[in-house]
């Protein structure tokens, strides 16, 4: 007897899976994608290579040529970094401790908010409770208010007796963190109710109370998740002014570096060449963090984009 083959049925050796997928992935690594990919980072990172370029040239240098001439005029100085750096008094930049400013502001304020839309992540989606549902509804409804809005009701909080927190590190790490929870917890709970229910009933029978299965299992299979929102939270805080204005109370002691570059720019938007070593020290360390976790980033955007 002759067996019948139905062309239309699904072959043990053919591969199985989304053909959305499949044709998404097709378009995004064709010629045409990889063309596109690369003239956008070129426009993209050619603004930021002509100011580091311009970063070590002399005053006379940038205002009679640009940058891009660098071969046919050249001349390179390390007197633009000493003075946004280092140089001290009321009309220079003096960026050095504003530097350390943001690192004390955006450190804190990007580990703060991870850690408890963590904590509140895994409650909404492995730990049943009357009312999460709504709870969750009113999280995710948060990210729709206008940040301005609790500004100032904020600071006044800030300023009561009870708290007297305005002016200080710790009233630019809690606004940090308010504002930042509604969205991160959003985005936590999607990945982390995607994790398989087997595994973590395998880790109930087990004996792994929550607290274990958290640390354990969740955060382990969440670090792609974790990097890419610590990297958002990390440049928010990092190139935040608004917030920075409105909670350090001005206090030079407190203020980081975009309030210092902001007046900066006020006062000297002259110096060209002192302008532009000042705006590329606020941009190194968001660089850094991004090309050293880069690859976590790129995992946690693609995660999930073949489930379901």
């Amino acid at each position: 007897m002759t067996a019948v083959i139905d062309p239309k049925a699904p072959s043990e050796h053919l591969p199985l899976g989304d053909p959305k997928a499949k044709r998404v992935k097709t378009r995004l690594t064709s010629r045409g994608a990889t063309i596109g990919a690369i003239i956008i980072a070129a426009l993209w990172t050619i603004p930021t290579f002509g100011l580091f370029i311009s970063s070590f040239r002399p005053e006379d240098k940038i205002s009679n040529t640009g940058w891009w001439t660098i071969l046919s005029n050249w001349g390179v100085t390390l007197d633009n970094y000493q003075t946004v750096l280092f140089e001290s008094g009321a009309s220079s930049a003096n960026l050095g401790s504003y530097f350390v400013n943001s690192l004390v502001i955006t450190i804190p304020a990007t580990i703060f908010p991870l850690v408890l839309a963590l904590m509140a992540a895994y409650a909404f989606a492995w730990i049943p409770f009357r009312g999460s549902s709504w709870l969750f509804v009113i999280v995710f409804t948060l990210q729709i208010v206008p940040l301005q809005m609790a500004l100032i009701p904020l600071l006044r909080i800030f300023n009561s007796p009870l708290l007297d927190i305005s002016g200080s590190f710790t009233a630019v790490w809690v606004a940090h963190t308010i504002f930042a929870l509604p969205l991160g917890i959003f985005l936590l709970h999607n990945f982390i109710s995607e994790i398989p229910t087997d595994i973590v009933e395998a880790a109930r029978v087990d004996g792994a109370n929550h607290a274990q299965i958290f640390r354990r299992v969740i955060l382990p299979l969440s670090l792609p998740a974790i990097a890419s929102l610590g990297i958002f939270q990390f440049l928010w805080v990092w190139n935040d002014l608004l917030i920075a204005l409105v909670f350090s109370g001005g206090s030079v002691n407190v203020a980081p570096l975009t309030q210092r570059l902001a007046e900066f720019a006020g006062s000297r938007g002259s110096d060209w060449e002192v302008l532009t070593a000042a705006a590329f020290v606020s941009i190194i360390v968001p660089l850094i963090v991004f090309f050293s976790l880069q690859r976590y980033f790129v995992r946690g955007l693609l995660a999930g984009s073949t489930k379901g």
